[in-house]
């Protein structure tokens, strides 16, 4: 399961099967993410990578930070990429990624939304620690939720790689933080800033998965090459829609309680 170049040392925690260990299903359990490495091999990264590299080029100016200056903006994001992009797609749609995410959380899952993010080089803004559940229009008493932190570079601390917070996952009913401040989780709950933080550098082709309640943040990007991951986000397949702003159910026109599903929200697992 590992394979050795003259370059790096790629290591694999997936089997063919696309099958994990239960000490890795059990360290997600407990902490409320967990590092994967090797998910996707060297050849299959640099598909990927070229895609995405592509895709960015292309589309850099339809960021949600579009009008920032490159060193002020947080990260250039592009939202549900694989509607326009049939590589990218792949990506998104991979039924190794999903079939992880389906062993973590134990439950059918659906793609609730994918997005590229990119900490361009030299920027040097942190996203602060927050959780990702409160910003999203879903029911809260529908099922689990969580990201798959795709590392299309290498990403070692200096580039933008992740911090967690072990256990925050148990932690629900906050309000949205704000990314851009480093006290704001810190007001939500004091004790939070004496938890054991844990930070997780990835080659390319390694993913983390973090549930949607953990507290994380993104370091600063002070290198001169970008740091460019893909997010695929798991909502369990029976969620519910509750009506609150989102850029990706906004333009839906949804009923309160209506169900995401359907071509939109689908099931890379059928």
């Amino acid at each position: 399961m590992s394979t050795a170049t003259a370059e790096t040392t790629w290591r694999a925690d997936v089997d063919a099967d696309g099958r994990i260990d239960a000490a890795v299903v059990q360290s997600y359990r407990d902490d409320g993410f967990v590092r994967i490495r090797g998910v996707f091999d060297p050849d299959e990264i640099a598909h990927f990578r070229t895609a995405a590299q592509s895709y960015l080029d292309a589309n850099r100016s339809e960021s949600l930070g579009a009008g920032m200056p490159a060193r002020a903006a947080i990260f250039t994001q592009l939202v549900n990429v694989w509607r326009n992009d049939p590589a990218m797609a792949e990506l998104t749609l991979h039924p190794r990624v999903a079939g992880i995410a389906e062993q973590l959380t134990d439950r059918p899952m659906r793609i609730w939304h994918d997005h590229m993010l990119v900490k361009e080089p030299r920027s040097n803004r942190a996203t602060q620690f927050h959780q990702d559940r409160p910003y999203w229009p879903h029911d809260p008493a529908s099922g689990p939720s969580l990201s798959a932190w795709i590392a299309l570079v290498d990403v070692p601390a200096e580039r933008g790689c992740m911090s967690f917070l072990p256990g925050t996952q148990q932690l629900t009913g906050f309000r949205p933080q704000n990314l851009d401040d480093e006290e704001d989780l810190f007001r939500v709950d004091p004790e939070l800033r004496w938890s054991r933080r844990i930070t997780l550098p990835l080659k390319a082709g390694d993913l983390t998965f973090h549930s949607s309640y953990t507290g994380h943040m993104a370091m600063p990007n002070t290198t001169d090459e970008a740091r460019i991951a893909h997010v695929n986000i798991y909502m369990d397949a029976d969620t519910a829609y509750v009506e609150q702003p989102h850029v990706v159910t906004d333009p839906l026109g949804l009923p309160g309680g209506a169900r995401l599903d359907g071509e939109l929200f689908p099931r890379p697992l059928g």
